[in-house]
């Protein structure tokens, strides 16, 4: 968007679903039918104070975490259950957002035609009108995470994408404000979300994050950090509980819920106490107040500080090795883990890190 028309404050909501591990497509028809009762709920009660103008779905609410779980080759998961976007399961939610007259921000495991049997974890907005209008490809996985990453496939990524911050740390202008996105681990790693900020975001939406580090407080140090080191508003939505297929007896409390919406200080305007039952949090976006807090502090707003040339050197030397899937499948479990404590060796052998005495 080219004008800089005033932004009405207005609420956003962070959903927090009970999620079924899907084993077949049908699956994640359920899930999304879930969503849809909820957000219309959430909907009906929230409208009251303000409209809803945003809507943020967590990690795995549509497709769980099969290929994890189940330590699940890649390619047959590429030919089961990654989906398209778009396809049928993003047109369930495209006319899910024209039903609330609203954005919504959603997480799946796509694939992408110009890189063929290889799966990548997307986030993904989709406007009022139902045009699915920004995507995010996660950067960073965790050791049993199968998702392929830009950097296992740099040279083809690049060659489709270029190597500016578009091509790693998009950002969409929309009427709502400039939303960019970060997916669960990527959280855990600051650069991924200065990347964003240096793009222009003001509303970052970060899903979903495991036990035990939403209880021991992880979860929400990272939240608050990210909102507070980047001046943006962090929309942050959990599940509530996962159950590990579509036959399972009872789900499980495998994320401790506490969905939140942080303000561009790192305050905590909301969140969902409660886990093991679906429920959000919602809280009012003020984009125009962040606006001006940036161009009128003198101290918060620290990224007009940045000394750019000292940070540099800091990552000068490659840590971990990129291309690892242009032509082999990412590993499974036994493998990867391998492949993780070479990278922590690498870490003692440049003298980063010093061993422990015993």
């Amino acid at each position: 968007m080219s004008e800089n028309k005033p932004i009405d404050p207005y609420m956003a909501l962070a959903l927090q679903p009970i999620m079924v591990g899907a084993n077949k497509r049908e699956d994640i028809k359920q899930n999304i039918d879930h969503i849809t009762e909820l957000a219309f709920a959430a909907k009906n009660v929230t409208e009251i104070e303000l409209p809803v103008r945003l809507y943020a779905i967590p990690e795995g609410a549509l497709q769980g975490f099969t290929d994890e779980v189940f330590d699940m080759d890649h390619v047959d998961y590429v030919n089961s259950l990654a989906i398209d976007l778009p396809g049928p399961e993003s047109d369930q939610l495209s006319q899910l957002a024209q039903g609330l007259n609203a954005y919504i921000i959603a997480q799946a495991k796509v694939k992408i035609p110009e890189i063929p049997e290889r799966f990548f974890n997307c986030a993904f907005a989709i406007n009022p009108e139902g045009d699915i209008i920004h995507k995010h490809y996660k950067l960073q996985v965790f050791a049993r995470e199968h998702t392929t990453v830009p950097h296992d496939v740099w040279d083809k990524w690049v060659e489709l994408y270029g190597d500016g911050l578009d091509a790693f740390y998009p950002v969409t202008d929309t009427d709502i404000g400039r939303i960019g996105a970060l997916i669960c681990m990527e959280g855990s790693f600051p650069e991924i979300t200065r990347g964003l900020a240096m793009n222009g975001a003001e509303i970052t939406y970060r899903p979903s994050y495991p036990e035990p580090y939403v209880s021991n407080g992880l979860w929400e140090i990272q939240n608050r950090s990210r909102a507070l080191d980047n001046t943006m508003y962090m929309i942050c939505p959990n599940p509530a509980a996962y159950a590990l297929t579509a036959e399972s007896t009872f789900p499980l409390d495998m994320f401790g819920g506490h969905s939140m919406i942080v303000d561009y200080q790192g305050r905590i305007l909301t969140e969902a106490r409660s886990a093991g039952t679906a429920s959000y949090a919602g809280a009012i976006i003020d984009i125009e107040a962040l606006r001006k807090y940036r161009a009128e502090s003198m101290w918060g707003n620290w990224m007009k500080d940045l000394r750019t040339e000292q940070y540099r050197i800091i990552y000068d030397e490659p840590q971990y090795e990129k291309n690892r899937c242009l032509t082999e499948k990412p590993l499974k479990h036994a493998e990867n883990d391998a492949v993780v404590r070479a990278a922590r060796e690498r870490m003692f052998e440049r003298g980063v890190w010093k061993r422990p005495a015993k």
